[in-house]
């Protein structure tokens, strides 16, 4: 496959032209940024060729402003909208996988790749599956696949393979949503790769997930489908394992040529989750760990996860770090647990090396909501969240019966409810002002750590033996300096003298 075919150099180039932009950004992830002076040296040729030259004959480059995106500030499957609005960027051009989530202020185009694939053999074991498998079959693929997938539909419908139905792919351009309530709205699939009676036309359930679109028709569940993904194992694979994890599910490697059945290491993921949704019931001290500055939404939700918590009795603090790491959430010790708002495909966090697990905002819903129970369903984008009823925290009891913790081995209670909000502002001030006192006094007997015991961060550190440098108040006159060591630490002068006295 030549390199403009690859990244769609003449589409783009077009769609730039059309829409008159004058200043793109273009984003690569880490793998293709090896290809970028390529990518703007083939899209100003092709620009060129497009514009009409002016007066004296000549193209005036400068008319279009290509800039290379690297190094983006969360996942580089999302549109860096922030890294755009640097550069005032008009539109950004988005290279490699995606999670297709909605922009807010910034329109995007989007370039998948070309993967290869053997769409003979691919089509030979979808059909294999079709004719064994007593469930019809619905193809499900990822992005970089999205060139081939007329094809293998062509050569079923030459088989007269009826059973089997494709996902299809919206266009390449995305418009920014500026309504939280529709920023799941289903685009229209291309023209170019997708079926478009399966999309309009008859009634049903129409389903949309990290790019693709498919619909079934009424009286038809996702659960009597037998689920075939071309593509390898990632986010996007690990997304569908998860959301519908009742049907039955394969996966064909379009690197090996061959299908994978055994999903036991995907399945054992959901039950790691449901450990981390239990753990964080006994949680007092909970961080929102803000993971996108650009998916559509994403303020909405931290608000309604600030509600949530507060509403449930416990003390809820945002954080703004960029991507998350072990190193970083262990300077929040006073957080019992995280909630990650990010896409859907960089939102499972593997929290085995951190102090605190580290949850999504579906299962936040799930710990901090009294009485839910998780029925087995399992919700990534929090796009979905967002249109789903406020919990209503407000007509619970005043007194609250307790709740059985798996972890403390009884029952226990929650901290305050709603009502009690104010009580525990002021005596989080007032927690504060101590800590601070003690922060000035020298103490005999260092704190014991209480973890647990923590309401928020000032008790937290209230009750932590170390709260930084100490300055004592009994002698509060000046001390006489004092002349230090001279020389290199590895030898000191002092240290040489005594080496020649030995």
């Amino acid at each position: 496959m030549d390199f403009e075919s690859k990244y769609d150099i003449a589409a783009t180039a077009n769609f730039i032209h059309i829409h008159n932009f004058t200043r793109v950004a273009l984003q690569f992830p880490d793998h293709l940024l090896k290809d970028s002076t390529k990518v703007v040296a083939a899209l100003r040729k092709r620009l060129q060729s497009l514009t009409q030259p002016s007066v004296t004959g000549n193209w005036n480059e400068t008319n279009i402003g290509l800039f290379v995106m690297a190094d983006t500030t969360y996942g580089s499957c999302c549109v860096d909208e922030v890294g755009a609005s640097h550069i005032n960027a008009d539109v950004v051009i988005h290279y490699g996988h995606t999670c297709f989530s909605p922009t807010t202020t910034l329109p995007a185009y989007f370039v998948y790749g070309k993967a290869s694939i053997s769409t003979a053999d691919c089509a030979e074991s979808i059909s294999k599956y079709a004719m064994t498998n007593s469930k019809p079959v619905l193809v499900l693929y990822g992005l970089e696949y999205a060139h081939s997938i007329q094809q293998i539909r062509q050569s079923l419908e030459e088989s007269s393979i009826l059973k089997v139905h494709f996902a299809d792919v919206p266009s390449s351009f995305m418009l920014p949503s500026k309504d939280i309530t529709k920023i799941n709205g289903v685009l229209e699939p291309a023209s170019d790769c997708s079926n478009t009676s399966t999309i309009s036309g008859a009634s049903g359930t129409t389903y949309s997930m990290g790019g693709l679109i498919w619909k079934l028709p009424d009286g038809q569940s996702i659960d009597d489908y037998l689920l075939f993904w071309i593509g390898i194992d990632n986010s996007a694979f690990a997304n569908i394992v998860l959301t519908f994890n009742v049907c039955e599910i394969v996966r064909y490697d379009a690197t090996e040529n061959q299908v994978m059945t055994d999903l036991s290491q995907q399945r054992r993921i959901l039950k790691r989750r449901y450990y981390l949704v239990e753990r964080s019931k006994d949680a007092n001290i909970v961080g929102i760990l803000v993971g996108t500055l650009a998916v559509a939404g994403y303020l909405h939700i931290i608000n309604q996860m600030m509600e949530l918590i507060t509403g449930a009795g416990k003390r809820a603090y945002t954080l703004v770090m960029g991507r998350p790491n072990p190193a970083k959430l262990a300077n929040f010790p006073e957080c019992d647990v995280f909630v990650y708002v990010s896409c859907a495909q960089t939102a499972l966090l593997d929290s085995k090396e951190y102090l605190a697990p580290v949850i999504t905002p579906f299962e936040a819903t799930i710990a901090f909501s009294r009485g839910s129970q998780w029925t087995g369903a399992y919700v990534m984008e929090f796009g979905n969240l967002i249109n789903l009823p406020h919990v209503e925290v407000q007509n619970q009891e005043k007194e609250e019966e307790a709740r059985f913790s798996f972890f403390q081995g009884g029952y226990v209670e929650d901290l305050d409810n709603q009502e009690h909000v104010e009580e525990e502002r002021e005596r989080e001030a007032l927690a504060l002002v101590n800590s601070t006192e003690k922060a000035l006094q020298l103490r005999d007997n260092c704190n014991s750590l209480v973890h647990s015991g923590a309401r928020s961060g000032a008790e937290f550190l209230a009750k932590r033996s170390y709260q930084g440098l100490n300055m004592p108040n009994e002698n509060t006159s000046p001390e006489a300096f004092v002349i230090g060591r001279r020389g290199r630490a590895s030898v000191y002068e002092d240290e040489k003298n005594k080496r020649e006295l030995l």
